[in-house]
């Protein structure tokens, strides 16, 4: 590899530098025009012909004067238009005070006049430019000196070719710019493409894994009532059912791991780890109630009937209903509200009630017009889903409750 000398690599740290702070190298621009400015407006000596020498000789005020106008060129790029106004002022202001014209001077009122059009809209730039094209000849008519009309229009090209430098480069920069944002826009549309393709993809493999696992269950069915059918008078043939249940159930079991893992997505993988404890029940009811008495909300539990396990679905289920239905509670019944948790066993059913005498009925009911909010859809499909009765509604006396019956065997 050709090594960089430690001149060149100086001038690109250094042009790093000034490329990441745009003031600070605007602030050198307006140093280096004093710096070659100033020695020649005090050391040149005026010519004495052509009406030099009605200017007067350069003093300090002067110098100051200049000193404000290049250093005003710190700001051009955040405010070129106060900049222009500025340069303007202190042309001005030493004409009228007979000076004589000097190179910082001129020069910041070409870079004044680039600035306004490289960095402000035509809206703004295009009155500024005006305004600095009237001042030009302002200034010309207010000096003591012959110009002729020759390069009266070459100073005036001058000043419009510099403003319509500055606008085609601000124009191909938003072109660049707009380039830039388009390729952006088309790289995400083509992540989203490429999403949209894995998700289909693993929706078509899931559902052929799905086939593969319904099969496999289907044998293991089958061949658990031969055995049990045969088991009395051939204990052999039982058990060689018993065998080819167990390995089709690992060969299920590890199928649907497939489909597990075909199915999450790379966040799922990320959070992967709280995902294997087990789900909630109805064993876990204690714990959340005693979460939602500690956010203000005074809760009672009661339990009637003999207690059953019910199926893991339905343990599952019948917990997720209280917990989202205490949720709302807290959401839109009030801070004096109280709420009622019922389970009432019988032999075949397990029905819960959730009640409480807020006053979030109509939030409740909609979250947007007259359309149910998503927890309540929630509710209804998690009932259905284990066959499962559900009614939601406003309880008379005032507040909500949610009723569901649940079979203990889904």
């Amino acid at each position: 590899m050709k090594s960089v000398s430690p001149r060149i690599r100086g001038l690109r740290i250094c042009r790093a530098w000034l490329k990441a702070r745009p003031q600070a190298a605007d602030a050198l621009l307006g140093a280096g025009l004093l710096l070659l400015g100033l020695p020649q407006l005090y050391l040149q000596d005026l010519p004495q012909e052509a009406g030099f020498d009605r200017f007067q000789q350069p003093d300090l005020l002067q110098g100051l004067i200049v000193v404000a106008v290049a250093m005003s060129l710190t700001w051009r790029r955040r405010h070129p238009l106060s900049v222009l106004l500025a340069v303007m002022g202190g042309g001005l202001t030493m004409t009228l005070l007979e000076y004589p014209p000097s190179l910082p001077d001129i020069v910041a009122y070409l870079i004044a006049v680039y600035s306004l059009a490289a960095h402000r809209g035509l809206a703004r730039s295009a009155p500024g430019g005006i305004a600095a094209f009237a001042y030009f000849y302002t200034t010309l008519a207010l000096l003591p000196l012959d110009v002729g009309v020759e390069e009266l229009i070459t100073d005036g090209a001058l000043i419009i070719g510099v403003w319509v430098l500055g606008r085609n480069l601000r124009l191909r920069r938003a072109y660049f710019t707009e380039l830039e944002d388009r390729a952006a826009r088309l790289e995400r549309a083509r992540g989203t493409d490429a999403r949209a393709a894995r998700i289909e993809e693993r929706s078509r493999i899931a559902r052929e894994l799905h086939d593969v696992v319904a099969h496999h269950v289907s044998v293991m069915t089958v061949q658990a009532g031969a055995a049990r059918r045969i088991i009395d008078r051939d204990p052999g043939s039982a058990r060689e059912a018993m065998s080819t249940i167990e390995e089709v159930g690992r060969t299920a079991l590890s199928e649907m791991r497939r489909i597990v893992g075909v199915l999450r997505t790379d966040r799922d993988a990320d959070a992967s780890g709280p995902e294997l404890a087990p789900q909630p029940g109805l064993g876990d009811l204690g714990e959340l109630l005693d979460h939602v008495r500690e956010t203000g909300l005074s809760v009672q539990l009661w339990i009637e009937g003999e207690a059953r396990t019910p199926s893991p679905g339905v343990d599952v289920a019948a917990f997720r209903l209280i917990q989202e239905a205490l949720t709302n509670s807290l959401k839109h019944a009030g801070p004096s509200a109280r709420a009622w948790v019922r389970l009432y066993y019988t032999d075949h059913d397990l029905t819960v009630e959730i009640e409480d005498d807020g006053r979030g009925t109509t939030t409740i009911m909609a979250d947007n017009g007259d359309k149910p909010g998503h927890g309540l859809v929630g509710m209804y499909e998690r009932v259905a889903l284990y066959g499962g009765e559900l009614r939601i509604g406003p309880r008379v006396g005032g507040g909500f409750g949610v009723r569901a019956r649940f079979p203990l065997e889904a």
